[in-house]
């Protein structure tokens, strides 16, 4: 049989088939726009993702048996804010994770009703990229079009809803919501109502491998398929990915290198760090996983090679970069304000260090560098609460440069293990498809079948010294910089 997974990106929809052995069958991307109606503002159209998801699928599957096509499923940009009307019609643009209109919301949540309050209920604190923050500007904002909504969902359930007629989510993404009892599996009633929202105008939650629904006909139809197509509910994008390089069961650690970035540690038991750091989350096959996720790290690359630099060449402008260890030159990456561990919507990227003798290839070192050295400031959280990682999957497209993965490898000083497949989301939706399908008999057992370490990226003593020496330096960067960052944002 085979199994269709959908990665619902933030610039791109990326859609990989694979079959029952795990194989890798075919892969296909649809790129679709992203607004920014104001600074730090950022919107797509739920429609866009349906019409390009309909679109890849059908490419993606149109040199195959389409009766072997058993199930679908999901990974997805978590926290994106989508609402929909009586008649299930888009009311207006989602708000994305990376929008930080919501700094009045969120300070009013954290501030008002208390971060112990919101920890209590949820297990987590406000961020501006939450989805509950994001309802409260709506209310606030908005007001005509908060009396509209009828359903309120998240990106990849969008997507669920268009192919099953039904209204779903699953406890990993619903965990970014700031509306969910993380450690309870449920609905937070105190957080409904702080949001003035009801029940009812949430999605059934299931959990990420089980069986939402099959095609309706007129999906089955616009697609070529059978409505005996099962659509799995799926995962949010990190979890998803987590199940895609095998990063389930108790301690183990994935780091994805995407749009965001994010260090992921799966366990058996529910936890929450003291000062709320790291998200605490469910995860996709049934536990619970803490998380650090910082709002720019592959797009801080991106960014400079093809914003400032004027290339797409990003292999010929790492391929003088030799001197690790030994850069003067710091990259703080928060071009979109930062999430973990520092939750400030007001930090902004900064370069600094740079002398008459730095050139291009130090300024692009320290990109790779300062989103090395941001993620190692949430595993430092982690290493407080007594966890102790020894190793790392990685996945995303900053993955493929074998350079970032040695600068992460001893800036973390984590053996970072390759797996064959870096497709994350994409094979983790599938994965979690064949689950729903009983093709496998669980997330963990389909994880030890089909992934696969073909490469390990160890850590070297010398370099790992030398990055202590200058993440020690990294680290004192922001908190002196926030109060300008502060001032900034007042201008």
């Amino acid at each position: 049989m085979l199994y269709i997974g959908v990665d619902l990106g933030t610039s791109a929809v990326k859609l990989l088939l694979m079959d029952e052995t795990g194989k890798i069958l075919n892969i296909t991307s649809k790129d679709y726009p992203i607004s920014f109606p104001n600074p730090g503002w950022s919107e797509q159209n739920p429609n866009d993702w349906w019409t390009k998801s309909v679109e890849g699928i059908k490419e993606l599957i149109k040199n195959f048996d389409k009766s072997q096509i058993a199930g679908i499923s999901f990974g997805g940009q978590m926290h994106g804010l989508v609402i929909l009307d009586d008649n299930d019609n888009v009311i207006r643009p989602a708000l994305l994770w990376n929008d930080g209109r919501t700094f009045a919301e969120t300070d009013y949540l954290n501030e008002k009703i208390g971060r112990k309050k919101l920890s209590q209920y949820t297990a987590n604190i406000a961020f501006t990229g939450f989805t509950a923050p994001k309802i409260l500007w709506i209310k606030n904002n908005e007001p005509e079009n908060f009396k509209k909504i009828n359903k309120i969902m998240l990106p990849k359930d969008y997507l669920a809803y268009k192919l099953t007629g039904n209204h779903c989510t699953d406890a990993s993404d619903a965990s970014g919501m700031l509306l969910f009892d993380v450690k309870n599996r449920c609905w937070s009633k105190e957080m409904i109502d702080i949001c003035d929202i009801k029940e009812e105008q949430l999605a059934k939650i299931y959990e990420s491998y089980e069986c939402v629904g099959n095609l309706t006909e007129e999906a089955a139809s616009l697609l070529g398929l059978s409505t005996n197509v099962k659509v799995a509910a799926g995962a949010g994008d990190n979890a998803a990915a987590a199940v895609g390089t095998g990063t389930v069961g108790n301690g183990n650690c994935n780091i994805s290198l995407g749009t965001s970035g994010t260090i992921f540690i799966s366990s058996e038991n529910f936890g929450v760090d003291d000062n709320n750091a790291l998200h605490s989350f469910a995860h996709a096959d049934g536990t619970y996983h803490l998380m650090g996720c910082m709002l720019s790290a592959a797009s801080c690359n991106k960014w400079w090679m093809e914003d400032i630099i004027g290339t797409n060449d990003y292999s010929s402008a790492q391929k003088n970069i030799t001197n690790l260890g030994k850069n003067n030159v710091y990259f703080l990456p928060y071009l979109m304000g930062e999430r973990s561990p520092h939750n400030d919507p007001d930090a902004r990227g900064t370069f600094i260090g740079m002398t008459m003798d730095t050139n291009r290839e130090d300024m692009t070192q320290a990109i790779l560098e300062g989103v090395a050295f941001a993620l190692r400031d949430s595993l430092e959280v982690a290493k407080k609460l007594g966890i102790n990682i020894e190793r790392t999957k990685i996945c995303g497209g900053g993955a493929k440069s074998q350079l970032w993965k040695k600068i992460i490898a001893n800036v973390l000083n984590l053996k970072v293990d390759v797996i064959e497949s870096e497709e994350g989301p994409a094979l983790g939706g599938a994965i979690l498809a064949a689950v729903a399908c009983k093709e496998f008999d669980s997330v963990q057992d389909a994880a030890e079948k089909i992934v696969k370490i073909v490469d390990t990226v160890e850590p070297e003593n010398t370099l790992v010294e030398a990055y202590d020496i200058k993440y020690n330096i990294f680290k004192k960067l922001y908190p002196q910089l926030k109060p300008i960052y502060k001032m900034m944002s007042l201008n």
